[in-house]
């Protein structure tokens, strides 16, 4: 490769790794004679040379199957893209190996982690310290001195649930995805316990509570079909809700979904709301009632903030995103008397 190029082999080297040390005639006449040659760089070679991967991780909390049903994913992904491509990296998606996220750690040959959905003091964050991966949180706590972005979640579920109560509604459920690592024994964690704060503190201004008999909290799995059949259990309950607060679109989609197949007219029999704001929420039948939060800046701002780490640049920054309340068709006054008496559907 160097012979054909008429150039020495740390030419060579310097045209691939530090193109900036080569005039640009050189680095261009050596490119092209890799192109005629057929020749690339062994990334293996590069990477022990170099010591770093040129790979960003993303570390997942579920498996990525279950991840990838869910939109906001997409939207996160595409923010960190953008840093990928302008960084010339790569994205490692990390999921659980054998249903452990710390399992996954050392197997992953990352430069360093894009964490979502863990608070500060778990086990993967310390694991992480211990063996001084660079990395950055996104949706936890700012406990630690590294990068973490969040979303004011306790402001925008305060919003969404006090446009409810101002509507009339009182009987709400709140549906919730499946929290996985953030539910401990102590209660829930993380973006959902936040949205569950606003919430309460919008109830409290109507004389209601998270423990009021007339308030439902039900958890299910943060997929279209997971929202569709919690849904039909809500409402085929004694007493139905006249609200659904759903903290994930996707989950609220599938609640519409629910309430169609119980010929339950959305918002004249019950409303529906969702959270972030996805693309689908726009087109949904009726367009649904969400609080938008800027998932793909926040996904940017994890990459831009994990390459600067890896770099070893002095800043710890903590970002706090701010949401914005939606009103659109899928929400309305209460009703003053009950709908259509809800019946039996099968699951499908």
């Amino acid at each position: 490769m160097a012979k054909a190029a008429g150039v020495s082999r740390t030419a060579v080297s310097f045209a691939f790794n530090d193109p900036a040390r080569l005039s640009d005639g050189t680095r261009e006449r050596i490119l092209q004679a890799a192109a005629e040659l057929g020749y690339s760089p062994d990334p293996l070679a590069r990477m022990l040379k170099s010591g770093r991967t040129g790979t960003l991780g993303l570390l997942l909390p579920q498996d990525i199957s279950q991840v990838m049903q869910n939109p906001y994913y997409a939207q996160f992904l595409t923010g960190v893209g953008q840093v990928c491509q302008q960084e010339g990296m790569t994205l490692l998606l990390c999921p659980p190996l054998r249903s452990s996220m710390l399992k996954a750690i050392p197997y992953a040959a990352v430069d360093g982690f894009i964490v979502t959905g863990l608070e500060s003091d778990r086990g993967e964050v310390a694991e992480l310290q211990r063996r001084g991966v660079p990395f950055v949180l996104v949706d936890s706590d700012a406990g630690l001195d590294v990068p973490t972005i969040t979303a004011d979640d306790q402001q925008g579920a305060y919003e969404l649930v006090r446009h409810l109560t101002q509507l009339g509604h009182t009987r709400i459920a709140f549906l919730l995805f499946d929290s996985g690592p953030t539910r401990t024994e102590e209660g829930y964690r993380g973006p959902l316990r936040r949205r569950l704060d606003g919430a309460a503190t919008a109830l409290a201004e109507v004389g209601l509570s998270l423990e009021s008999p007339e308030v439902m909290i039900v958890e299910a799995p943060c997929t279209r079909s997971g929202g569709y059949t919690a849904a039909l259990d809500i409402m085929n309950r004694d007493d139905p809700p006249t609200a659904v607060v759903a903290f994930s679109d996707i989950l609220a989609i599938g609640a519409l979904d629910a309430m169609a197949s119980l010929g339950l007219n959305v918002p004249g029999d019950v409303s529906v709301a969702g959270y972030d704001d996805q693309p689908e929420a726009e087109w949904a039948n009726p367009r649904l009632t969400t609080v938008r939060q800027p998932i793909e800046a926040k996904g940017r701002l994890a990459g831009d903030y994990l390459v600067a780490a890896i770099r070893g640049e002095d800043q710890r920054p903590h970002q706090q995103l701010q949401g914005t309340l939606v009103v659109r068709d899928s929400t309305g006054p209460a009703p003053t008397t009950r709908g259509p008496a809800s019946h039996e559907v099968t699951n499908v």
